[in-house]
């Protein structure tokens, strides 16, 4: 079957500052939460630091070629909030406006659409040691580092992301898995909802400046929980929890819907969580976008049996790190979930989608020839294709990601790049998969 795509779908490809980027403490750049997190013994596997990484600070541009030598029509990256504004609040860094100058100019010559990431999880970090995102006062200093953001850049960007997956702040200041590494739920909650009311409010600002040739969204990650047995009520309720709980819902009702759900809000009281929320922050919140960014790399099926033999052994990670079954044809229902349970009439865009190979004891030869990323990416190009066939409204779709970089938590041993990486010689290499979505886009289709 041939599997066409309209002409002007966007293809693209996704990074992350924090993660390719490098230079850290170079071009006047100040420390971020993940550089301070990094460097704690035991936290990155590996022992791994974000120092150097990609070292895209200073090759740039050869990756702006290895993009337009695959046909990439756009980029989607992130601002390094601490190369902008060292300190979070304060003297804005010209040598860090004068670098995203260089790359946005770049990328346009290239004729790549910029898609450009407020936020993607490197909080200045200073500004954590003034509480960071549970403190009230990061409404107006988030507010203030997008309008310097927008004042510089707005007229050279298509599209503007306030935030990538909010769910890395529970994690990271409820869990400790991430930067900062806290672990005190009830701090993690009032830490999401104020980062709603930063969303809101830099839309609000976007709104004001009248920037009439960019578009503004939000970028929510859904990694959509189902029962693994029909009908047990321990499974459903494993499912709920953590779509409603502790994933998507309690990001996507706020923002599309203009209220946090009758579960979230039961859950927050129980447990005595419920955050400080002001007279108007849900009106915030719930401002109208230009478009949705939707991170998706699988379907997830909850066993609460599963579950309970894993904790009583000991065992961590879950789902995530138990590499489950792909089930990539869950695009299809998360799409029509969009449309139908939050009502989106704005477009959509897959803004990360992809697959990581584990790179221990595999050589070169193995991790060049990566067949299984095609056949992944295959499947979830085809569940794509059948919601633009259901009259869904998707418009593009970026990989994750144009190359090995750091992979939070993870460090360098997951590879999620169309691009090898040799963190020696900081050589990018192409693989098998490199090919592949250069051939796709220059056809606008593939076959199987």
């Amino acid at each position: 079957m041939k599997y066409e795509f309209p002409n002007d779908f966007l293809w693209g490809v996704a990074t992350a500052a924090a993660q390719i980027e490098g230079g850290a403490a170079e071009g006047g750049r100040g420390p971020s939460i993940w550089d301070a997190f990094s460097h704690l013994p035991g936290t990155i596997k590996n022992g791994d630091i974000p120092d150097v990484a990609c070292d895209s600070y200073h090759l740039y541009e050869k990756d702006i070629q290895l993009m337009k030598d695959m046909g990439i029509n756009t980029y989607r990256f992130s601002f390094s909030w601490s190369r902008i504004i060292p300190d979070g609040i304060g003297e804005v860094n010209p040598e860090g406006i004068t670098y995203y100058k260089k790359l946005i100019a770049g990328l346009k010559e290239n004729h790549i659409i910029p898609n450009a990431t407020m936020y993607h999880w490197d909080l200045p970090y200073k500004l954590q040691l003034m509480g960071g995102f549970c403190n009230r006062d990061i409404v107006k200093w988030y507010t203030n580092y997008a309008q310097v953001l927008l004042e510089n850049f707005g007229g050279d960007i298509d599209f503007w992301v306030t935030f990538n997956e909010p769910i890395a702040i529970y994690v990271g200041y409820g869990l400790g898995f991430f930067a900062p590494g806290l672990r005190n739920e009830k701090y993690a909650r009032q830490c999401l909802h104020n980062l709603l009311v930063c969303h809101g409010e830099a839309v609000k600002l976007f709104r004001s400046m009248k920037l009439s040739q960019a578009k503004i969204g939000i970028v929510v990650d859904i990694w959509k929980h189902y029962p693994e047995r029909e009908g047990n009520t321990e499974d459903m309720k494993m499912a709920e929890v953590s779509n409603e709980i502790n994933g998507y819902g309690m990001f996507l009702n706020p923002i599309f819907c203009g209220s946090y759900t009758d579960v979230y809000r039961r859950y927050l009281n129980e447990h005595d969580m419920m955050p400080m929320i002001l007279t108007g922050d849900m009106e915030i919140i719930h401002q109208k976008l230009d478009f949705y960014g939707l991170n998706f790399y699988n379907g997830l099926f909850d066993n609460a049996e599963k579950e309970k033999e894993r904790r009583t052994l000991g065992q961590v990670g879950g789902n995530y790190q138990d590499r489950p079954k792909y089930h990539t044809e869950k695009l299809v229902d998360v799409l029509h979930m969009l449309k139908d349970k939050y009502k989106l009439d704005i477009p959509i865009y897959i803004t990360e989608n992809g697959v990581p190979q584990e790179s221990e004891n595999a050589d070169l030869k193995d991790i060049l020839d990566d067949q299984m990323r095609i056949d992944y990416v295959k499947g979830v190009l085809k569940a794509l294709h059948q919601g633009l066939k259901d009259g869904i409204d998707v418009r593009g779709y970026y990989m994750w990601s144009l190359m090995d970089n750091f992979e939070w938590s993870a460090g360098y041993q997951p590879k999620y790049g169309l691009y090898y990486t040799d963190f020696n010689t900081l050589e990018r290499i192409p693989k098998k998969s490199a090919g592949w979505y250069g051939d796709l886009i220059k056809r606008g289709w593939f076959e199987e």
